[in-house]
């Protein structure tokens, strides 16, 4: 491949090769140095936001594997360290990352953070050829003729269950068709080999990966400005799940897993507040979980064992065995404090017994099947010491991450909360997950009303309404898979609720302005 391909000032050189590289691997590595050259060079010069853009990513890598410390992070591809800087900083730089380029005359940044190992290579697996890694990044560096023999490397460097995540551009997207149409026959023409999201699926699988999904990521892409990014930004969620529009996104994320699917979890503290140690009361509703209430407690005392004062788990009256795994557990571990319901049925009635039930300084209410992004509730903790009176996970952040989230909840969700955000006159983003850290206080004054999935609303709107400071931070959703049972949550069942809780919250703000009115005016004669 020729190097005049490059749309940049300085050239890639390939030197002090050993000698049993061949010479498909030496044009291997260029191609991987020509993509790593071209993509940062596009950063810098064409791209307003890159700094935003990789952070958003960096949060997504951390949300998608659920980054826990002590995890290793290979980065392939690292150029300037753009990217390496962002991932350090998100990973608050407790996992060790090492940040390999593939162009020889690269010298490392000097402004990366401390503890980065920044490394040049001249083939892979090269250097790194006895080590693994937890996991695997890379941005935009697939290509047609290179993206086999690389991935079969990646494959090698992997710890078994490690994972890899892939940013790459998504050939169909309009805006870079119609570039690559204006630069054909230009000295700056795009040199690249662009994969297709179901090329990337097909080789992803053929490589012997598990757990693959290429998911369609990113509508914020040029022509931009400041107001138009941040329209973008905020209708990307929307867009990237929406069917048929979905393939024209900027840029497709890749996921995969090395065998095997189950891997031992991770036994680490993310305990570090002193003044939250045995102050949190943990309330999670149940209805037919059996297959998630014991991985979820057993992940809670895992990573918060520390923090927690009991765990309440609600069972609201299930028809499997969820109730008989709840006792024995209870039997095992005094901290463990169930409570059992009797009809009617409804997860607003078990969130309210549960509320009744806590006694710890803070509590924090979750669902069955939030286990695998309990690293991210870590935040949560950050921001309750930080003063806040109620912490929400945020599933539309905009570091948020939603995978197979149904489009239709997306509209309902952010038709409602654009509705609430007008009448309410308030600003918010998430506010009727029921992943919340609340202090007691908070709990024991909110007048709950609602019997079913509608006191999310309830509890996300009362307290900001009611004058307690309220603080969202980003969490990740990932649809459940079949291992994981149903949800009982239906859209057009109790969406109702759900605006029934809005209205009565803005008549009460109406009569409220009123009253206050009323009185100015009496006063004012």
């Amino acid at each position: 491949m020729s190097l005049e391909m490059l749309s940049t000032e300085t050239p890639v050189k390939i030197v002090n090769r050993p000698a049993f590289i061949t010479t498909e691997q030496t044009q291997t590595i260029e191609t991987l140095g020509i993509r790593e050259q071209f993509r940062d060079d596009y950063w810098r010069k064409r791209d307003p936001i890159y700094d935003d853009r990789l952070l958003w990513r960096a949060f997504s890598l951390r949300h998608i594997v659920h980054l826990v410390p002590g995890q290793t992070i290979l980065e392939l591809g690292a150029g300037q360290g753009y990217f390496t800087r962002q991932l350090s900083k998100v990973s608050r730089g407790e996992n060790p990352i090492t940040a390999v380029t593939f162009r020889a005359d690269q010298k490392q940044p000097q402004d990366l953070p401390p503890g980065i190992e920044y490394l040049n290579v001249s083939s892979l697996p090269g250097e790194l050829n006895d080590r693994r890694f937890d996991f695997v990044v890379a941005m935009d560096l697939l290509d047609k003729r290179n993206s086999a023999w690389f991935l079969q490397n990646v494959y090698k460097l992997l710890k078994p269950g490690g994972q890899v995540i892939f940013y790459e551009s998504n050939p169909w997207n309009v805006m870079l068709q119609l570039r690559r149409a204006i630069t054909k026959y230009s000295v700056q023409r795009d040199p690249r080999s662009l994969l297709s999201r179901p090329d990337l699926y097909e080789l992803m699988s053929e490589v012997g990966f598990v757990r693959v999904f290429a998911v369609y990521n990113d509508f914020v892409y040029a022509p931009l400005n400041r107001p138009l990014i941040w329209f973008l930004r905020n209708l990307s969620i929307l867009l990237e799940n929406a069917p048929v529009i979905r393939t024209l996104a900027g840029s497709i994320l890749i996921h995969a897993q090395k065998p095997p699917r189950q891997v031992e979890q991770v036994k680490v503290s993310l305990c570090e507040h002193t003044q939250l140690h045995r102050a949190i009361s943990v309330v999670i509703p149940c209805h037919n979980e059996e297959m998630n209430i014991e991985p979820l407690i057993s992940q809670l005392k895992n990573f918060y064992g520390e923090y927690i004062h009991e765990i309440i788990p609600v069972d609201d009256n299930s028809r499997d065995n969820t109730a008989e795994v709840i006792r024995r557990l209870a039997a095992e571990d005094p901290t463990i404090k169930p409570v059992f319901r009797t009809p009617p049925n409804g997860v607003g009635r078990a969130i309210a017994d549960g509320y009744r039930a806590a006694t710890g300084r803070f509590v924090l209410s979750m669902d069955c099947d939030f286990q695998h992004l309990l690293p991210e509730i870590r935040d949560m903790f950050d921001a309750a010491t930080q003063g806040y009176d109620v912490v929400i996970g945020s599933r539309f952040s905009r570091h948020s991450v939603l995978l197979n989230y149904p489009f239709q909840k997306i509209v309902a969700n952010r038709a409602f909360h654009t509705l609430a955000q007008l009448m309410l006159w308030r600003r918010f983003r998430d506010l009727t997950n029921n992943l919340k850290l609340m202090r007691r206080e908070v709990v024991e004054k909110l007048p709950l009303t609602q019997p079913h999935f509608s006191v999310n609303a309830e509890t996300g709107l009362l307290p900001l309404l009611m004058g307690y400071s309220v603080k969202e931070v980003p969490i990740s959703w990932i649809n459940r898979t079949p291992d994981m049972g149903v949800s009982s949550f239906r859209l057009a069942k109790v969406g109702g609720g759900y605006w029934h809780v809005l209205l009565q919250q803005w008549r009460k703000k109406i009569s409220t302005f009123l009253t206050k009115s009323e009185h100015q005016d009496k006063a004012g004669w």
